[in-house]
């Protein structure tokens, strides 16, 4: 299957645009974990590897030998359960890649743990005490030690190149003197700085807020055909100002808080009051999103990570009162072109039953 964007332009592909477990997810929604390509030329890059990712690559069109890199913005399972899909399945669509393995960028080890909620009354047992909080490489090579006994049955009997051949894994190093701190700083205010550079595009991060997850990154992607940021899961962020700043589309999570009230709101009990906390710390609304957008001077906003994927449109739709001509709420695989050169707004949309 021949991909359908321009390799002439700079594009991003909405693979998955739902947030939060989606598997057995009962509403019928059309709408995949949250994932997204940026494709500059014949290249693409994944930001985050939501569940039901490897369906929507091919359902776009995109050849898994133009995989440039893959970004994590942060290790909740809604943002990477489709990884181990990539990993198992490299050494069948990637074998080619063991001379040039695939960059794999994200968090780090947390370095300890969170702090258990205040609504605990007894406090919970951690899972996996021995290695509680595993970064990025720790993660992958615990997919590969997982699935050891696959894999061996592939590599010793069939001759497949062990995966950790195909993927150079990267836990994303934090500038030293900017006052981080998992638990009680870990958002501090911080310029954005380098992650990766090829002959493609140039990414940048910073750390956003999504408590009690840390650290947590935002993306910004360029090229010279213009630029992506990507917010990653977080409330209001300053940082995120910072990095977006005049960029030409920002990728922005959104939650309906009347969903979070419908849902926690009526509960006493211990979960359904951390529950409810979490989600008003840690993420933000449809007016939330506008405001950063606006004070980041972004050309174009659209709503992704959305929460619940299966709400009413008209939940999302607010914005466009607020940013008119400016605003997008994008579906799975809707393209939209990147270029700093025409502001116009326009999106296309594939046929997903065709895969």
């Amino acid at each position: 299957m021949t991909s359908p964007v321009s390799p002439a332009e700079m594009n991003v592909i909405t693979l998955g645009t739902a947030g939060g477990p989606r598997w057995w997810h009962p509403d019928g929604a059309d709408r995949a974990g949250i994932s997204t390509a940026i494709t500059v030329g014949d290249r693409f890059y994944l930001i985050d590897v939501g569940d039901g990712a490897g369906r929507r690559v091919r359902q776009a069109g995109l050849d898994m030998s133009g995989l440039g890199g893959v970004f994590l913005t942060h290790l909740h399972s809604d943002h990477t359960v489709g990884l181990p899909a990539l990993v198992l399945f490299g050494m069948h669509y990637l074998q080619d890649r063991a001379t040039g393995p695939v960059p794999v960028y994200g968090p780090g080890d947390r370095g300890m743990l969170p702090p258990v909620s205040e609504r605990a009354v007894v406090a919970p047992q951690p899972v996996a005490p021995h290695d509680p909080t595993p970064g990025t490489t720790g993660l992958v090579r615990g997919i590969v030690d997982a699935y050891a006994t696959d894999l061996n049955d592939r590599v010793l009997d069939s001759l497949r190149t062990h995966p950790l051949e195909l993927f150079d894994l990267h836990d994303i190093p934090l500038p030293h003197d900017i006052g981080y701190h998992p638990n009680d700083a870990a958002s501090p205010e911080m310029a954005p700085f380098l992650v990766f550079e090829d002959d493609r595009v140039r990414v940048t991060a910073t750390l956003v807020d999504h408590p009690p997850v840390a650290p947590a990154f935002a993306f910004r992607v360029e090229s010279e055909h213009g630029s992506v940021t990507i917010s990653g899961d977080t409330c209001e962020s300053d940082n995120l100002v910072h990095l977006a700043a005049d960029t030409d589309l920002l990728l922005h999570e959104a939650i309906d808080f009347e969903w979070v009230e419908q849902l926690y709101g009526a509960r006493s009990d211990g979960e359904g009051r951390a529950s409810r906390d979490h989600h008003y710390r840690s993420h933000t609304s449809v007016e939330g999103a506008c405001r950063i957008a606006e004070r980041a001077n972004a050309r174009r906003l659209a709503l992704h990570h959305l929460v619940p994927g299966h709400a009413d449109a008209s939940v999302w739709a607010r914005g466009e009162a607020r940013l008119p001509g400016r605003f997008l709420v994008p579906g799975d695989l809707d393209i939209i072109p990147i270029d700093s050169r025409n502001p116009r707004v326009r999106s296309a949309h594939f046929d997903t039953a065709r895969a």
